[in-house]
């Protein structure tokens, strides 16, 4: 589960199945009936996509190959959507050792590819990312002192490596635009939850990196400054005493005023409410912890679990799942689930980097090998066959007006 979570309006996207767990069927009920706000999925076209009516796939890039201008990069992983004038710009994790880094395509408004370019280049492992409110991703290593970058989808600027975000195995990452946070998990059996404090909101220059503090089973916890978060000598989750532990941290996400990360080791999603500074377990092991949704008292997320959309509606869900057959699934507000795209013939493959373009009408997402496959560099079989890009055109915003009102542009 790289937990890319990616908020555009009333259409927002993550991945991983214990996501799943959470947002479908809050309430414990049957699941709905009926095709699903989209229709049903059709036969699998030219690309091995299958579709519902109306939308059609294409193949944007592939791993070895050239587009705009630019070698494509082996395992492509996180990605997110930027504006760039009349187009837009998607940019993409290469989540491979030694040769990581980030590649962006920029995008005319006919969707065709404008130009292709590094963002950034030599870093190690880069899986997970978030966009930030003021338009720069951050791109995360997973690995045992890996880093965070900060990078320029634009191409004007040069990344910048944001040591004093600590020095761990990054894996979830995610903006708290209300308490002007960054929060990150740690993807190690006894990992942590950190939460970085920027001196100034939308500049991660200079800031406080902070780790939960708390005894484990309690629910109320504080937070205790890393004293060096750059350090190479101390891992960063052993400086601070009573530092709170979790097995194997992996996606994150805020929305509603409650951050929601998942473990997988144990197969827990937990809710924390920075409000009260309560954390608490919501799905043990796919099943609900507790009766209620998370989030606290006139929080929007005691009406949906997973909060609201910008315009103040509860948003749809794309679902990129990473147990069974590669697909995306849709979850709509009330919990509901239905299968949106399904890969054919491509069972060896998870799904990753799901996002929209700032208009809301096309849908971004990779492939990329199991986790057990093994890169081979030898020629014939290169990092070629190791992932491809794609793009899904069709009304998604169209379909869903008169089920959810009037969406705010996706």
């Amino acid at each position: 589960m790289r937990g890319t979570f990616v908020r555009s309006g009333a259409l927002s996207t993550l991945s991983g199945s214990l996501w799943r767990s959470l947002f479908a069927a809050p309430d414990g009920g049957p699941p709905p009936e009926g095709p699903g706000p989209y229709g049903d999925v059709g036969l699998p076209d030219e690309n091995g996509v299958a579709l519902p009516e109306g939308f059609a796939s294409r193949v944007v890039a592939r791993s070895g190959e050239r587009v705009g201008g630019v070698a494509w990069h082996a395992a492509p992983d996180g990605g997110a959507c930027f504006a760039d004038g009349d187009g837009w710009i998607y940019a993409s994790n290469a989540g491979i050792p030694l040769l990581g880094g980030v590649t962006a395509l920029r995008f005319a408004p006919d969707s065709g590819v404008r130009s292709g370019y590094r963002i950034l280049s030599g870093t190690d492992l880069n899986r997970a990312g978030v966009a930030t409110p003021w338009n720069t991703w951050l791109s995360c290593e997973q690995t045992p002192q890996g880093q965070v970058f900060e990078c320029d989808p634009y191409g004007e600027r040069a990344p910048m490596p944001r040591l004093v975000m600590g020095l761990f195995r990054h894996h979830g990452i995610a903006c708290d635009p209300v308490g002007r946070v960054v929060y990150l998990t740690e993807g190690e059996p006894d990992g942590c939850f950190y939460r970085f404090r920027p001196d100034d909101w939308g500049d991660l220059t200079t800031g406080v990196l902070e780790v939960m503090v708390g005894a484990p089973g309690r629910e109320d916890v504080t937070w205790a400054r890393v004293p060096t978060p750059a350090a190479f000598e101390e891992p960063t989750r052993e400086q601070v005493k009573g530092a709170r532990r979790f097995d194997v941290g992996e996606g994150c996400h805020y929305s509603g005023g409650v951050c929601h990360l998942v473990t997988r080791g144990d197969g827990r999603v937990w809710a924390y409410d920075p409000a009260s500074e309560r954390i608490r377990v919501v799905r043990e092991g796919g099943l609900a912890a507790t009766d209620g949704p998370a989030g606290h008292g006139g929080s929007p997320a005691e009406g949906h679990p997973y909060g609201t959309g910008e315009s103040g509606e509860a948003p749809y869900l794309f679902l990129a799942e990473d147990a069974g057959p590669p697909m995306i699934s849709v979850i709509g507000p009330t919990g509901g689930v239905w299968p949106f795209l399904r890969l054919v013939g491509q069972d060896d493959v998870l799904i990753s980097g799901p996002a929209f373009a700032p208009g809301g009408d096309r849908l971004y997402f990779s492939t990329r090998r199991l986790p057990s496959e093994r890169f081979s560099f030898q020629r014939g079989t290169g990092p070629a066959e190791a992932g491809v890009t794609y793009e899904v055109a069709g009304p998604f915003g169209e379909r869903l007006r008169g089920r959810s009102g009037s969406l705010a542009r996706a």
